[in-house]
């Protein structure tokens, strides 16, 4: 297997991405919240509060995953910035898998997130 060498700059460069990625993620969760408190107000039914409880509980779990990754990011950040001041470019072995791998937690959390958008849309479709 090949070796990667990634770069501080093209790594900063996606982190810019998915950082822009999660504050709007993080905006529609404050949209979608908004639509729950208008259902809230509307329906009585047990079953459909069952639901709205159950998007809220998935939206504060998204949520509380947009802030783990974007610490991550966070962290991440601040070791190439430490690199840059020792005038190193790529970084080690190290940080090139743990990059590549959060490179797939994110891939992952876009599945999951997309997954529980439509599922809500479809939802609103049907109670809004």
């Amino acid at each position: 297997m090949a070796t990667k060498v990634l770069y501080n700059e093209n790594m900063h460069f996606e982190h810019q991405q998915w950082k822009g990625e999660l504050d709007f993620w993080k905006d529609e969760l404050k949209s979608f919240n908004n639509r729950l408190s208008e259902l809230v107000t509307r329906w009585t039914d047990k079953k459909i509060l069952e639901q709205l409880e159950h998007y809220q509980n998935e939206f504060i779990l998204h949520g509380s995953v947009i802030e783990d990754l974007n610490e991550t990011i966070e962290k991440h950040e601040t070791r190439i910035a430490g690199q840059s001041k020792t005038g190193s470019d790529a970084l080690d072995t190290q940080m090139t898998k743990q990059h590549v791998e959060f490179r797939n937690r994110i891939e992952t959390q876009r599945q999951i997130y997309a997954e529980l958008k439509e599922e809500f849309f479809k939802f609103l479709e049907k109670y809004m």
